[in-house]
């Protein structure tokens, strides 16, 4: 990542001067990052259903704790916009009274939990699980997250109250109230809004949202709006958080939403550690990465934090300040407690619409049109998947739509694999060089009598039948005497395909046609010999490679006259 950001330090030959400048780096980074991460992580306590202050304290304690624990030397933890919308569709549910005590208590019980399963995840080495959605899916679900949250948010920019009934009612209720608008409301996010987008425009990674907060506080006082009828944030209780338990009889109630957190937490940090990563850094470790944030988030919920992951723009705010370690989170962090000590008085007059607006424009990102056409012009089918993501969220609820998105994931994968080709090779007209069969290589030549075969990918129980079909297809054109098949491409067989591999060459000897193996892989030839189709082949039909096939075929007389095709 370029533009702009301050290169390493040339100082040679005296480690302290080195260490001071990259020091200096990290200060100017933290300030800078703590600039655009406090606002918003008030703004998103508040898409959560929480106190503003709950969003400080998550900017506290999770980000100090992987400061000290994860692998990426930049990444930036706190709360995030997923993170928000998906705890505060949870809390809602578990709390729909939305009594403040309780849904802090619930709070830091979803907080717990989510750091108890990505810990756990650890210990199982379940690091794997961040690619578990695949893009084009994770795409249209942020897509969908991005819409709730925009819809989610526009009531406190026009200074109405809805009920919430679901993303279709929401907008359709929203159209219904714009003639209730507080247009003084209006007016407070939409100077917001000015503020916001003029300033990133001018100046990326600037610190509007520190430039936003602070004038509409000032003209809040000014012009004193909370009795002008401008909602304000209220009482924000000063000092350091305290210690808060999680309750434990509502564990059953908010597991199954923890692991749909956990997963997009988790995610969601790998992606921009990996997004921001220099050439130098240490490549991220995924299992240390499971250690970190969920440390990170259960530290945090004893102190009245929200669940937490590493953030996409937040961390490009570290990256393009020059930051060049963990300190850079820990000056942050500290940030982060001194404005809960000394500013929390001054924070109690902020307009609600003003944190709306941060919300909404710094959501406005999870939407990428240009991400979504790029799909659907070089992958209609993933194009697909990834409206089938979003729809999900706006239908069935942003924790439900996450199992729409990894049931989509999983059907994408299954049927990308489950027609594997089938290849049959030829051989290049006076050279040793073996490739399928084309119409752009009319020349390639074959052996009367026998059909080589070339399965490509995994064969396991989704795939297996149509590979057969395939191959008998294939063996009912050609009727060959020998058939073999090239296992060169295939990395694994699975049992269900191994048991139809040992009837297919049952079913071939019938027929009068002989099956040889070529090419198979350790852990391939480990299962057909522990199967017993190995010694029901014997030695010569197990050969090392298509070539080796064709030698011995050639040897044993029956392919005289190779044919030109």
């Amino acid at each position: 990542m370029s533009g702009g950001r301050p290169g390493p330090a040339r100082t040679t030959g005296n480690p302290a001067a080195l260490s001071a400048i990259n020091l200096r780096f990290d200060l100017i980074a933290g300030l800078t990052a703590a600039a655009v991460v406090l606002p918003k992580a008030m703004a998103y306590a508040t898409v959560a259903g929480l106190p503003v202050a709950v969003g400080l304290y998550t900017a506290f304690i999770p980000m100090a704790t992987y400061a000290f624990l994860g692998s990426s030397r930049v990444l930036s933890v706190s709360t995030t916009t997923t993170l928000a919308i998906l705890a505060g569709t949870q809390l809602g549910l578990a709390v729909p009274d939305g009594d403040p005590a309780q849904l802090i208590t619930a709070a830091v019980t979803l907080t717990a939990l989510v750091g108890a399963i990505l810990l756990l995840a650890a210990v199982l080495r379940l690091g794997f699980v961040a690619n578990f959605i695949s893009t084009p899916v994770l795409t249209g679900f942020k897509a969908g997250i991005g819409l709730v949250i925009v819809f989610d948010q526009a009531p406190k920019l026009l200074g109405v109250h809805l009920a919430k009934q679901g993303f279709f009612r929401d907008a359709f209720s929203l159209a219904t109230h714009i003639p209730e608008t507080s247009l003084l409301t209006l007016a407070v996010a939409g100077a917001t809004f000015v503020v916001l987008i003029g300033m990133e425009l001018l100046r990326p990674h600037s610190p509007a949202p520190l430039v936003a907060v602070g004038a509409s506080i000032a003209a809040s006082w000014f012009f004193g709006l909370p009795d002008r009828g401008v909602a304000t944030v209220g009482l924000i209780p000063q000092g350091l958080p305290s210690l808060t338990l999680p309750d434990l009889a509502l564990i059953s109630q908010l597991l199954p939403g923890a692991f749909g957190i956990a997963l997009m937490s988790f995610t969601e940090s790998i992606a921009a550690g990996r997004a921001f990563a220099d050439r130098s850094d240490p490549l991220i470790n995924a299992n240390r990465e499971l250690i970190a944030t969920g440390a990170a988030n259960l530290g945090g919920a004893l102190f009245g934090a929200m669940p937490a992951g590493g953030g996409t723009s937040q961390t490009a705010v570290v990256r393009a300040a020059g930051g060049r370690s963990q300190k850079a989170s820990l000056v942050t962090a500290g940030a982060a407690a001194a404005t809960m000590l000394l500013l929390a008085p001054l924070l109690g007059l902020l307009p609600y619409a003003t944190l709306a607006a941060v919300v909404i424009v710094y959501s406005a990102g999870l939407i990428q049109p240009a991400e979504i056409r790029s799909i659907l012009k070089i992958r209609r089918m993933e194009f697909f998947w990834a409206m089938v993501a979003c729809l999900g969220v706006l239908v069935f609820g942003t924790l439900k739509g996450i199992v729409v998105a990894i049931v989509v994931s999983l059907i994408g994968l299954a049927s990308q694999t489950a027609s594997p080709p089938v290849y049959v090779i030829g051989r290049k007209r006076g050279a040793d060089v073996l490739r399928p069969l084309s119409p752009a290589n009319p020349d390639d030549e074959t052996f009367e009598g026998l059909l080589i075969l070339r399965p490509e990918g995994r064969i396991y129980f989704v795939n297996a039948q149509n590979i057969a079909d395939k191959i008998n297809a294939l063996v009912d054109q050609y009727r060959p005497r020998v058939v073999v098949l090239d296992m060169s491409r295939v990395p694994d067989l699975e049992y269900s395909a191994l048991q139809m591999l040992i009837e297919g060459e049952k079913r071939t000897t019938e027929r009068g046609m002989t099956l040889w193996l070529a090419a198979l892989n350790p852990g391939v030839l480990k299962v057909v010999r522990q199967s017993g189709l190995a010694e029901r082949l014997g030695k010569g039909r197990l050969l090392f490679n298509a070539r080796s096939a064709i030698e011995r075929f050639q040897k044993l007389g029956e392919g005289a006259g190779a044919n030109r095709r």
